[in-house]
């Protein structure tokens, strides 16, 4: 088996690996963004946006003092965009996954970055 397979598999393990991708089904998020709405610690929301990138699952950009995350939908990767899609296609009615959607929808990141 291939590495970049088990990576994906390590990368989608993990609960809230799963609700990031979820969340930015609706838009490109900051760190801060992502924080705000699992309530976790920036390093650790790092952490996990560096497993998903690694794994292939989600691609960053910069955008002035932002770092944007979004999902690696067109990823030269079939396995990926497989995966990708299987989760996207998923967890519609998983009570967190909503409840972080409601959240979302009132983040700003102009308010919570400090900025």
């Amino acid at each position: 088996m291939r590495r970049e397979t088990v990576n994906v598999f390590k990368a989608l393990s993990d609960s809230n690996r799963i609700r990031i991708i979820k969340m930015l089904e609706s838009r490109e998020l900051c760190v801060c963004e992502v924080r705000e709405v699992l309530d976790l610690s920036t390093s650790t929301v790092s952490k996990h946006l560096s497993i998903l990138r690694d794994a292939g699952l989600v691609i960053d950009s910069k955008d002035g003092k932002w770092v944007n995350f979004r999902l690696n939908r067109s990823s030269e990767k079939s396995f990926v965009r497989s995966q990708l899609e299987l989760v996207i296609k998923s967890f519609s009615d998983d009570e967190k996954v909503a409840a972080d959607r409601r959240k979302l929808a009132k983040v700003d990141r102009n308010v919570i970055c400090g900025v």
